[in-house]
């Protein structure tokens, strides 16, 4: 067990799927999801337990704040044999529409952090695999849920984005921001380029669902702009796109 470093687990958890929240305080509450879950590791922002769905092992593990901690995760998961990596988490709306309680499917992330630059030229894109996106998709509407699909921005300063003017290089933060909601990004969060960027170069799946806790830019525009900051419906919503990968392997 030496090659697991970071996340120190104490057994081999013989698991090629697992769930990735940012906090290791949601993952007792997503193990709960699983058959027969354990805990098998902690240390530092990284707790472990590992449990069972459809007769697989899976893993719920997480990963702490911001790209280069979550890089570390899916790297010794990934040396631990897990192959699809399902990141649920929060994110802040950018859209108009996307309002506090919906979910959010990313299908890429804007690479505005440092994590990924470290493992792939900036012009290759941070994407999600398609076979897990579809499947979170599935799961979205089997729960009747309020669900987008698309770009969402990762980056690395948290008060960046809600206090650029103080911050020395705001002007470059704003014309970034404006430019990305221009372009129809859906929300903010910290950590899908790394996940979407280190899987794709080992050669692993994984995608994201992240639940939206409020959206700056209505409160901005003076419109509605609910906080909620329950993640219910996307833990659901990502322990059954698990159960459909699985279920998908099963009949291959």
């Amino acid at each position: 067990m030496k090659k697991f470093y970071h996340i120190e687990l104490t057994e081999n958890p013989n698991a090629k799927y697992a769930i990735i929240p940012g906090d290791p305080g949601r993952v007792e509450k997503i193990a709960k999801h699983l058959e027969n879950p354990v805990h098998i590791g902690t240390n530092r922002e990284f707790v472990t337990y590992k449990g069972s769905l459809c007769g697989e092992n899976v893993l719920v593990a997480s990963t702490g704040i911001g790209g280069p901690s979550a890089a570390i995760a899916v790297e010794e998961l990934y040396m631990a044999g897990v192959r699809t990596f399902i990141r649920v988490g929060t994110c802040g709306g950018m859209q108009k529409d996307v309002v506090g309680g919906d979910l959010v499917v990313a299908t890429a992330a804007i690479r505005m952090e440092g994590t990924s630059k470290e493992y792939v030229p900036i012009e290759f894109p941070a994407v999600s695999d398609f076979d897990v996106t579809s499947a979170l998709v599935m799961a979205c509407r089997s729960m009747k849920k309020v669900y987008h699909t698309g770009v969402v921005q990762s980056k690395d300063s948290f008060y960046g984005q809600h206090a650029p003017e103080r911050m020395p290089t705001s002007y470059e933060l704003k014309s970034k921001w404006d430019a990305w909601i221009q372009c129809g990004c859906l929300a903010s969060e910290m950590e899908c380029a790394a996940v979407f960027t280190v899987s794709n170069a080992l050669g692993a799946k994984s995608g994201a669902i992240l639940s939206v806790i409020w959206n700056q830019e209505r409160e901005n525009l003076g419109l509605n702009s609910p906080k909620v900051d329950g993640i219910d419906a996307a833990i659901a919503a990502a322990v059954s796109a698990v159960e459909i990968l699985i279920k998908q392997e099963m009949q291959s």
